[in-house]
């Protein structure tokens, strides 16, 4: 009997040491390593299938400098990926054949996977885009999953990345199941994973699905697999981001949310680039301030010129304007780094979102004011500079040390010492299109310093 206690204990600790990820004993946020992460995520949708190894550590190295913690990348890609080789000539599968994987090509996969654990990033592994389950009128297809071969390529590729500390596993891939049978082959390909890797506990799996209001969990909340939900809000200005996030903040049993493909900076506003224009570093900016403050545990930035890896060689999507390495500094791409920076100074896994902060606490996209708190700070993101009033007595302390926090540039203007108590209007700095600004509340004495 001892040696039986002794083996389940060794077990437990080896399966422990794999699971790098978990969900906080909240299940509002991950851990990696028993420590808050903050998931700052770009979409490189193509970057296994499109770039070179020299390409891919510039690129690799450069988000890690602008301060991303997550790089979303799919294995069998959305453009032609079965048939169109990567830069070595190589293509994924033998006779698209999911059970008959082809060596070389994932070696390449294996060489970016380990660069970006290099550079501290992780990689949101997508398995396949999901045009490979189903074309639904855009991608090349084919479909070559069903429920019996999933499991095996699920089971193979989690064997091969099983050791790697830097991944987190994405099903889905742009596209939501129409019907039980495609419900089936997403949980197929997740019991192949979850055996490879040891279990359910071992595995951190989500869902990325195509714009809808209810996220992954529309087919997945009860899951054991999903760990984390999952929205895709799409291309548009304007949407009620906020109401999205909520509704799955507050979905039970309760598990972590996020938006992980908002409006792309420089992409065609809805599709529409001669009506709409293209898409700014405000608008990329806002969603990300919205989704985070409603009760995201985390936000994925996007490029349209960046998830293609558009360049001279490659045939455009939606007419790109520029070529990828230099979208990599586009505004918003230099400015994600600072809403880490703000909710990385405080406590990350007591803060929750708290809309009785403000009594302005209803307005439209346009003007929207939200507001999130911890136990000891609040932050109050107006997105166009319109006054607010603040409701005081909502985290501890006598008195709070008030602070303008600049999303443009991560800059933070003391602006005075208040007694916490009553209710305070405030005026940000500016106000009008694109002058957004966060108003940090501490409790004085925390003596919390400023982010940078």
């Amino acid at each position: 009997m001892k040696k039986i206690l002794l083996s389940i204990c060794f077990l437990s600790l080896y399966f422990a040491s794999l699971a790098q990820f978990r969900v906080s004993e909240n299940k509002r946020f991950i851990l990696r390593d028993g420590k808050p992460f903050f998931w700052l995520g770009d979409t490189a949708w193509e970057l296994f299938h499109r770039l070179n190894r020299e390409q891919a550590e510039y690129y690799l190295k450069r988000r890690a400098e602008q301060g991303y913690t997550v790089i979303q990348s799919v294995v069998l890609a959305e453009f032609d990926g079965l048939h169109a080789p990567n830069p070595y000539g190589d293509v994924p599968l033998a006779f698209d054949d999911p059970t008959k994987p082809i060596e070389k090509y994932f070696q390449h996969v294996d060489y970016i996977i380990d660069k970006a654990n290099q550079y501290g990033l992780v990689i949101g592994l997508l398995p396949t885009w999901g045009d490979k389950l189903f074309k639904a009128g855009w991608g090349k297809g084919p479909e070559i999953f069903t429920k019996d071969n999933a499991k095996i390529y699920g089971k193979w590729i989690g064997n091969r990345y099983k050791d790697r500390k830097n991944i987190v596993w994405i099903l889905g891939g742009d596209r939501n199941p129409r019907n039980q049978t495609d419900i089936e082959v997403w949980r197929a390909m997740a019991a192949g994973i979850e055996e490879a890797i040891g279990g359910s506990e071992n595995a951190m799996i989500s869902f990325h699905p195509q714009p809808n209001e209810e996220s992954s969990a529309e087919w997945f909340h009860t899951d054991e697999w999903l760990d984390f939900n999952m929205f895709q809000t799409g291309h548009c200005r304007d949407k009620p981001v906020y109401d999205y996030i909520s509704r799955g903040y507050q979905k039970m049993p309760t598990k972590p949310v996020m938006d992980s493909e908002p409006i792309y900076e420089d992409h065609p506003v809805c599709f529409n680039a001669k009506e709409f224009g293209t898409s700014n570093s405000y608008d990329v900016r806002r969603y990300a301030y919205l989704d985070l403050f409603a009760g995201a545990f985390g936000h994925t930035y996007g490029c349209h010129d960046i998830w293609q890896f558009y360049s001279p060689y490659h045939e455009a999507v939606n007419n790109p304007h520029i070529y990828w390495q230099e979208a990599m500094e586009l505004p918003a791409a230099n400015q994600m780094k600072f809403v880490r920076q703000l909710l990385e100074a405080r406590p990350l896994l007591d803060r929750i979102p708290d809309q009785s902060l403000v009594e302005e606490n209803n307005l439209y996209v346009g003007e929207r004011i939200q507001a999130t708190r911890g136990n000891d700070y609040a932050f109050v993101y107006a997105s166009t500079g319109k006054p607010f009033m603040v409701n005081l007595g909502k985290i501890t302390g006598n008195h709070l040390n008030a602070y303008w926090f600049n999303p443009r540039n991560g800059e933070v203007k003391f602006l005075e010492k208040l007694d916490n108590k009553g209710k305070k209007r405030f005026s940000p700095p500016s106000s009008g299109y694109g002058h957004d600004w966060v108003l940090m509340l501490d409790d004085a004495s925390k003596n919390y310093s400023v982010p940078k």
